[in-house]
């Protein structure tokens, strides 16, 4: 498990970095990094979208699970909850930049094939490269946020750690066309994340994280049938 131990580290340092560095950044300055994450996260997801869609073999999947991961969200009121959640610990838009940072370290296939690899047959690489782009990420986000981004190292940990003890059962079923679709609707979120933060459209991305479940769902009902 030393590759998620690792990735989680990664993670905390950057914030830490990140924070101590937001104490002596200006108002102005703020805004541009608010802008410049906006433009990353939109960035991010847009590729993600482009690079699964076509790989994608079930074209509407990814409607269907939006659209039904966002009712499911919006009933359980995800993000309402989150946000309340993180107001007792801090106040102004943490829990923005904290959703933003849990979507972009564990929803990308590095996330959830390194600890796999890792379990499987001791290979730490895919860990590894994740966890370089996590610092640079959390760095950038402490910067804009504060430190308390340091919280989604917690949710990484428990995240990347859970794949890692359960490998052995999750490997035959986490086929690549699953994956793929994950990905998918993983890019969508992020995108959405994006332009949140750019004040373009709110989202509240995190009532759309039901929707990650909903291929899941589909493939077991279609291995079942």
């Amino acid at each position: 498990m030393i590759g998620t131990i690792v990735n989680t580290l990664t993670i905390l340092i950057g914030s830490i970095i990140g924070g101590s560095i937001k104490k002596g950044i200006g108002e102005k300055y703020q805004s541009a990094l608010y802008n410049a994450m906006g433009l990353v996260a939109c960035g991010l997801g847009i590729n993600a979208i482009v690079q699964n869609m076509s790989k994608s073999t079930f074209p509407v999947l990814f409607i269907i699970s939006l659209a039904i991961g966002s009712l499911v969200g919006s009933v359980l009121d995800l993000n309402g909850r989150f946000e309340r959640f993180i107001k007792r610990f801090s106040t102004g838009t943490l829990s923005q930049g904290l959703s933003t940072a849990i979507l972009l370290f564990c929803i990308g296939t590095l996330s959830i094939l390194g600890p796999m690899e890792s379990a499987l047959h001791g290979n730490q690489t895919y860990l590894y490269t994740n966890a370089t782009l996590d610092f640079v990420t959390s760095l950038v986000l402490a910067s804009t946020y504060g430190i308390g981004i340091a919280f989604a190292a917690a949710v990484l940990f428990l995240w990347q750690g859970s794949i890692y003890l359960f490998a052995g059962y999750l490997s035959p079923f986490l086929t690549a066309d699953l994956l793929v679709e994950i990905s998918l609707i993983g890019g969508f979120l992020i995108l959405s994340s994006g332009l949140s933060i750019l004040k373009i459209k709110d989202f509240n991305a995190l009532n759309m994280v039901p929707a990650l479940f909903v291929p899941i769902v589909w493939f077991i009902i279609k291995a079942i049938l």
